[in-house]
């Protein structure tokens, strides 16, 4: 997320930083429109594990090392975070201004974590369900041991054996900072952007969760289906983290006004709190763990109350795979903002079409049950997947940033490439179970290269962004924002080990 934000999710004595005050950031976009610059984050969350493979709890020796790294070289220490559990991790990018510094930043933070796991005999392992049967320990926190309550213990583990990624669009100021109910009194122009991005994001969905699909297997066995999605959410009737709350944690429907959004808010609420009475939980327990109307989203398209949509949908993966489809995202959401489209939803279409200033996208009675049910089954395989990431990237890719990177994920004719089908194919077919070894061997080598990625990658972002700086191309921002968002260029890149 960004990185000024707090991280609601988070134990309330997690280092954070917030943005206290959000002003207009009204800056002339490239090419001299009028469109404002709106900032970029992104959060993944990791795996932590010894160099074996096994799941280790180290995940406060690990953060304090990247908290004191960060400080000794001028980074933000509020990027790198804990999360549910003792062998769980995220690490976040600072407010970004483009797709570009948002890579760069990304990059340079993974690069510190992984040194400083390095020096501690410790890697990252960066794909969305960890391959084998574990029992995560959850923090001994507050909020957290609220939530194991409401939800139940062994329900609630399922957050701690998915991990993964977010991306924020920065919102206009005035929209849902610091309520919702900001919304209502915003100017039209800034409440059907926020509209527009909550509906794209949305209609994003499936898209996403087909091409992010990272690990076919949890708990030591291969399912043929998108193993973090079903259970996180609680699909295909599986006893998932949501499955009893969908309200909280399922897809939510369109927006069509900003009433709607106050509407889904008090709908969540109440569902928690009706939850919290069947557990047996004392409402008075929420109240004492900062709980409030909007700290109870966990859906995949949510509002993030510190001023961003924060798209939810993706599977923690590799770098590249991670950059190729955000710089989509970014261009679809340029897309629409500089050609001032409407998003609507349509009963007449089953694709991403564009008409006229109207960008159609499917009926969520549609998106949400076939879609998003052919997206967590037979994925990008599918005919109606294929067809709509056609779509997707047809929309997007004449504002994509990093065209070269988007071509990584396949196209129309050959096949979309998902992670997970390059996993599986290392496996004998038709084995539904893995063994110890097996899972070890796959942490081991996805680590390595994970490491080999943000090495590669990691000099590329860093070159872009020197020249960026010089180009006629470059972004402008002005001095106070400037201020505000970039760190001192002494130290962002540090050397891979």
């Amino acid at each position: 997320m960004l990185a000024r934000t707090p991280d609601i999710d988070g134990p309330a004595g997690a280092n954070r930083c917030s943005l206290e005050e959000r002003p207009e950031y009204a800056i002339p976009a490239d090419g001299g429109t009028d469109v404002p610059v709106r900032r970029l984050g992104l959060e993944q969350e990791f795996f932590l594990v010894d160099r074996t493979g096994a799941l280790c709890d180290l995940a406060d020796v690990f953060l304090r090392g990247c908290w004191e790294t960060a400080e000794a070289i001028g980074l933000d220490s509020g990027c790198f975070k804990p999360e549910c559990t003792e062998s769980l991790v995220e690490i976040t990018t600072p407010p970004s201004s483009g797709f570009q510094d948002l890579a760069k930043n990304y990059l340079s933070n993974l690069n510190l974590a992984l040194e400083v796991g390095s020096k501690l005999g410790l890697e990252l392992y960066p794909l969305g369900t960890y391959p084998l049967a574990t029992r995560p320990e959850v923090r001994d926190d507050p909020g957290y041991g609220m939530q194991v309550r409401t939800i139940g213990q062994d329900r609630f583990l399922h957050a701690g054996r998915c991990a993964g990624t977010h991306l924020h669009l920065e919102l206009p100021a005035g929209t849902i900072w610091p309520d919702v109910k900001a919304a209502l009194t915003a100017p039209v122009p800034q409440q059907q952007e926020l509209l527009n991005l909550y509906n794209l994001g949305t209609a994003l969905d499936p898209a996403l969760v087909a091409l992010t699909r990272a690990s076919p297997f949890y708990e030591g066995r291969a399912g043929d289906f998108a193993a973090r999605t079903v259970h996180y959410r609680g699909m295909l009737g599986l006893d998932g983290l949501y499955a009893n709350l969908h309200e909280v944690g399922a897809l939510s429907a369109y927006a069509t006004r900003a009433e709607d959004f106050i509407d889904q808010q008090n709908m969540r609420y109440r569902a928690w709190l009706a939850a919290m009475d069947r557990a047996g939980v004392d409402r008075h327990l929420f109240a004492s763990t900062s709980g409030n109307l909007r700290s109870v989203s966990w859906n995949p398209i949510r509002l993030n109350y510190h001023g961003t949509i924060e798209i939810r949908s993706m599977d923690a993966n590799y770098p590249r795979v991670i950059l190729a489809v955000s710089a989509l995202v970014c261009g679809a959401v340029d897309r629409l903002r500089r050609e001032r489209l409407r998003v609507r939803p349509s009963r007449q279409v089953r694709t991403i079409e564009l008409d006229g200033d109207e960008l159609l996208v499917p009926h969520f009675s549609y998106l949400s049950s076939e879609l998003l049910g052919a997206a967590v089954t037979h994925g990008v395989v599918d005919q109606r997947i294929e067809a709509y990431l056609d779509s997707f990237l047809r929309f997007a890719r004449p504002y994509v940033e990093e065209p070269d990177f988007v071509e990584s994920l396949g196209c129309s004719g050959s096949g979309y490439n998902t992670t997970e089908a390059e996993v599986l194919g290392s496996f004998p077919p038709f084995e539904a179970t893995v063994s110890r070894e097996q899972g070890l061997r796959l942490v081991q080598s996805s680590c390595l290269r994970l490491r080999e990625q943000v090495l590669f990658l990691g000099p590329r972002y860093h070159r872009a962004r020197q020249d960026g700086e010089h180009g006629e191309n470059t972004r402008g921002l002005s001095s106070p924002l400037e201020t505000s968002l970039q760190h001192d260029d002494h130290g962002e890149v540090v050397s891979n080990p």
